[in-house]
């Protein structure tokens, strides 16, 4: 039996999780409790211990009776506080993430429980009236199961719905409002069921339209907003008052995706495709998951609503575990406004021969003017410098792999001479030896003609995979046999300046970068936006131009056509009904599956179509997916070490560019496996991790599981 203290409490043994982020070193430790820490050192508390030579902060998960300790256990250093701001049901969830990711607890923990703020503690607790839930319908009553899905959070019961929200600046009417207020609906209505819930949406924008809705429903005083960029004591209060039940209600973005709420019953996502929802911190968690992992151990309730669908939620669709909530068509068409391609007809073309070229064709300038006269217009504009990917001169379709389907680039055969590519040896795929290559930047881009043949006389320019790195000499397009690809760039051209001189009496607003525009009122005006900047207009919008359509289709991801239907519903959501005359045109190929989901507003067919797509090429979410980023030396060591389940794909190294001081290159291997095989790659990138860490191996590797870029 180990020796423990004298005089000891009944429960003498504290298990730790210490904030030591070294994979090795990542499990509890045990530390002995003194009779005066006894009733402080609880689970969930703040504590000091001395780990490694070095005092640490720490969180007592557990009180034990024994360990298995051989020696004498050392004492807590202290107790920092006795608030147990660390909840079992918070700690289990940092447990899953970070296996889910490949992560470290502590990395996770850094990202669940907001520093302590001891001013802040120990003042008296803001006292709120007891929130009596209200019986609104909201948005949900367009909806056919929509009613069925309130009244069942009202009995307690525990749905999952991927809600399709109506693209449309009115969708609700009068009595119903938006997405926000459906989101508010659904948590008063968990809250009748006896449950609290978490509401999570990407950016502070979305966060002010959930906050005014919550306060509509609930009262200011029903809710907190915790979101990363509050101020220390303004975060840890409004962590406290959801840890202390004083409200059954938390909205945030994704820093709240680990909030201890009380009684969990509902988990609401919006708009999980946008980017902002995915952590910048290892293990790079993206909130969507988090709240699923979050909903399967709590058995509570989900509502993810968006104008798109993620491949990731088409697939939640298909397993069953999240079931349809959407609008009939009759309703969908009668609400949304009515939306169209540029010269889709032949009279079209008959009057605009050109319209095909044009970047601003003729039915656009109608479309604007017609808008005009009822209220403002939306102008839609790729930002510049989207990082665009290279494609077929001929039929548009994008250049991938024919070994691995990754996606491409341009690189240049090196003047000083060939050298041997340095590959990687075993397990990983091999190529014969390449010749140094030097990746073509921006500006080498902007140099290359509008097409290139690989049949040219221009040797020095050449395709390469940006996943395994094997050199394309030969490439021909799948689709239509064309030996000719296309680098396009953006232009720097400026659209509110073109607009201007077209409209010269029209007020021209700007939205975009660091000048975004939050509203804009109902008055006639030009709203030149890029995606994600368009302001809300008082009433909605009367018309919407999406310009550059096949730009946003051609980024350098394999999530570019999901994306840019994403980014058009986002726009259309802002105007008008076309009952009340709302309408959008789009400047693209008219027979381009992505513009024709968004002319039939059919998110989901869309998903559902990429998703089986991604199933055959053998593309996320489809399979498990691993990037791993380092210099060339360490990732020659971890796939030494690295011992996969079969069959595992192991694509690359490729080289990605220079670290963020400059001093060394970065290199990239992508793990690719069949889904069934996800949990034992995971847990195999991460044995790897910890054996590195326990030997101290030198070079620091990048882990990211699912990236939310790909290519």
């Amino acid at each position: 039996m180990p020796e423990l203290p004298a005089d000891q409490p009944e429960l003498p043994v504290a298990r730790v999780v210490v904030d030591v982020s070294l994979l090795h070193l990542d499990r509890p430790f045990d530390y002995a409790v003194t009779a005066s820490q006894d009733a402080e050192a609880v689970p969930g508390a703040r504590v000091r211990v001395r780990f490694a030579g070095k005092l640490r902060d720490g969180f007592v998960v557990e009180r034990v009776a024994e360990t298995d300790h051989p020696g004498t256990l050392a004492p807590l250093y202290k107790v920092v506080s006795a608030e147990p701001v660390l909840t079992e049901a918070v700690d289990r969830l940092i447990r899953a993430v970070a296996d889910h990711y490949a992560g470290s607890y502590a990395d996770v923990l850094r990202l669940a429980v907001p520093p302590r703020h001891a001013a802040t503690e120990k003042a008296d607790p803001v006292r709120r009236p007891p929130v009596e839930p209200q019986q609104f319908d909201g948005p949900f009553s367009r909806y056919p199961t929509g009613p069925g899905f309130l009244g069942a959070l009202r009995r307690g019961d525990r749905p999952r719905a991927a809600w399709q929200l109506i693209p449309s600046a009115d969708a609700g009417a009068a009595d119903a409002g938006d997405w926000a207020y459906g989101m508010a609906c659904a948590a008063a209505a968990a809250l009748a069921g006896g449950a609290g819930s978490l509401l999570i949406v990407p950016g502070t924008r979305d966060l002010d339209r959930l906050r005014a809705a919550c306060e509509q429903v609930l009262g200011k005083q029903g809710f907190v907003a915790l979101t990363a960029d509050l101020g220390p004591a303004a975060r840890y209060r409004a962590f406290l008052a959801a840890l202390r039940g004083d409200v059954p209600v938390v909205i945030g973005t994704r820093a709240a995706a680990f909030a201890p709420v009380c009684d969990l019953g509902l988990v609401g996502l919006y708009d999980d495709g946008d980017d902002l929802l995915a952590e910048q911190r290892a293990p790079y968690p993206h909130a969507r998951e988090v709240l699923a992992i979050r909903a399967a151990q709590a058995g509570a309730a989900v509502l993810f609503g968006s104008y798109a669908r993620s491949c990731e939620v088409q697939r939640m669709v298909d397993r069953g575990w999240l079931t349809e909530l959407a609008a009939e068509r009759t309703v969908l068409r009668r609400t949304a406004p009515k939306i169209k391609i540029a010269a889709d007809t032949d009279r079209a073309l008959d009057r605009d021969p050109a319209a095909h070229a044009a970047r601003l064709p003729h039915d656009v300038f109608e479309t604007i003017r017609a808008g005009l006269a009822a209220g403002p217009v939306l102008v839609q504009v790729p930002r510049s410098g989207y990082l665009v990917s290279l494609s077929c001169q001929d039929c548009r379709e994008p250049v991938r792999c024919s070994h691995c389907h990754g996606p491409t680039r341009a690189s240049r055969r090196s003047l000083a001479g060939a050298q041997t590519h340095p590959q990687m040896q075993g397990k990983i795929s091999t190529a014969a030896d390449h010749d140094q290559l030097d990746l073509l930047s921006a500006a080498d881009q902007d140099q290359l003609p509008d097409d290139h043949d690989q049949r040219s006389d221009l040797p020095e320019v050449l395709l390469s995979c940006r996943w395994c790195g094997r050199l394309l000499p030969d490439w021909r397009c799948d689709n239509c046999g064309s030996q000719r690809w296309r680098a396009p760039v953006v232009g720097a051209g400026r659209t509110a300046e073109e607009l201007g001189r077209a409209f010269p009496a029209t007020t021209i607003r700007q939205s975009m970068g660091g000048r975004v525009l939050a509203e804009v009122p109902d008055t006639p005006a030009l709203v030149v936006a890029t995606p994600g900047a368009e302001p809300i207009a008082a009433g909605g919008y009367a018309a919407a131009v999406l310009l550059d359509t096949p730009l946003m289709l051609l980024r350098a991801d394999l999530r570019a056509g999901e994306e840019a239907l994403r980014r058009w519903l986002g726009a259309t959501a802002l105007v008008r009904s076309g009952e009340q005359g709302g309408s959008v045109i789009a400047v693209g190929d008219s027979s381009g599956r992505t513009l024709q989901a968004l002319v039939r507003l059919d998110p989901a067919g869309f998903a559902a179509r990429e998703l089986a797509e991604r199933a055959e090429a053998h593309f996320p979410p489809a399979v498990k997916l691993i990037t791993v980023d380092g210099r060339a030396e360490a990732l020659t060591e971890f796939g030494q070490l690295l011992k996969s389940p079969q069959p595992t794909e192991l694509l690359g190294p490729v080289e990605i560019g220079p670290s963020a001081s400059g001093e060394v290159i970065i290199n990239r291997l992508t793990l690719r496996a069949p889904l069934s095989l996800g949990s034992e790659l995971v847990a195999a990138t991460r044995a790897v991790v910890a054996t590195r860490s326990a030997k101290k191996a030198e070079g620091a590797l990048r882990i990211q599981v699912d990236p939310i870029q790909i290519g």
